[in-house]
This record gives structure tokens, sequence and C-alpha cells, in this order.
């Protein structure tokens, strides 16, 4: 019975994809001299629209990395993506000084960010997206930001409920206005 249940667990791990972003050595000082600790941060991802960030804190790397990967594991959100790959519009983060924008992109494109946010990308199966960083590099900001951007993010198919209208009447009136500028 506790097989299984090991074995459940196993497969249902096996389906999400780490990335270890950033590991921080800090010390604290005893009467003996320094102890030294680590902090770890971790993305974890289904690439299929959820993901989940993580931080961890121990005497030793891989204890800090699989604290931070539990708590990635219970924090996840789902974001709708365009079509699999891309966001359905550019949106805005911020957390703290850090701040992120967004951009859908064209199929083709590939990930365009920076080391932390492209981690949070990568996790999530995103396969298109510009993204620029501005204010602090932190790379817990960064991914908070991040975050923030992607809990902004609203689906046609959202809007339109929250509206009461049916998606095709909601992306119809936009092709409409399309015209018009043309």
């Amino acid at each position: 019975m506790a097989r299984e249940r090991e074995r459940d667990r196993e497969e249902r791990d096996s389906e999400f994809t780490d990335k270890l972003v950033h590991i921080n050595r800090v010390s604290k000082t005893v009467k003996g001299g320094k102890r030294f600790g680590f902090a770890a941060l971790v993305v974890v991802g289904d690439q299929k629209g959820r993901v989940g960030f993580g931080h961890g804190k121990a005497r030793e790397v891989p204890e800090a990395i699989r604290k931070a990967t539990e708590a990635a594991k219970r924090g996840f959100i789902r974001v709708a993506l365009r079509e699999g790959r891309t966001l359905h519009h550019d949106v805005n983060g911020r957390h703290g000084a850090g701040k992120v924008i967004l951009r859908a992109a064209p199929a083709g494109t590939g990930i365009i960010a920076g080391g932390p946010m492209r981690a949070v990308f990568e996790t999530l199966g995103m396969a298109d997206v510009v993204a620029k960083s501005m204010g602090s590099s932190n790379p817990y900001n960064m991914v908070r930001a991040t975050f923030d951007a992607l809990k902004n993010q609203d689906s046609p198919r959202s809007v339109a409920a929250r509206r009461g209208l049916k998606v095709s009447a909601l992306q119809g009136r936009r092709r409409e206005e399309g015209e018009g500028d043309a």
C-alpha cells in the first residue's frame, strides 16, 4: 500500500519540470566562527500552463533545493495561453522595485527574456514571448513581478464570461474595430 502511494507520487512529480533560478550563500557568525547556509529559488511547471515558484533555506544545497521545490508545488497558478504558445495580450507586473513588461509575440519568435524570467516561461510551456525587466535585477523580485504579470493575464474566455457575452461576439467586435482603422 505504501509503495503504491510512493509510486503515484513519483509519477505525479515526473510530469513537472523544475529549474533552479538562484542559490544564495548566507552566513551566520557564531562564537566559534561562521556557519554557512544556502537559500535556493526554484521555479516548477508542467509546461502546459501551470507554474509555481518556491524559496527554501537549509545548511546544504540539495536540501534547500528540495524545500524550494516543495514550496513551488504548493503555490501553482494557471496561466491561459493563446494557441498554447504565447500570451493573449501585453501585460505589466511589479513587485517591490522589480518591474517587468511581457509582450505577446508571433510564432517563431522564441523566448526573449532575462535569466529568472526565462526560467518561468520555459517551465510554463510558453514558446513565444518578449519580456523586459526594469528596475531591480534581484532574481526574487523579478520572478515575483513576472508572476504578478501572469496573474493579470486575461483570456478572451474569462473576459466573455465576466461580461456575459459569447467569445465569438467578443472577438467579432474586435475584428469590426480593426476594419474601421484600415
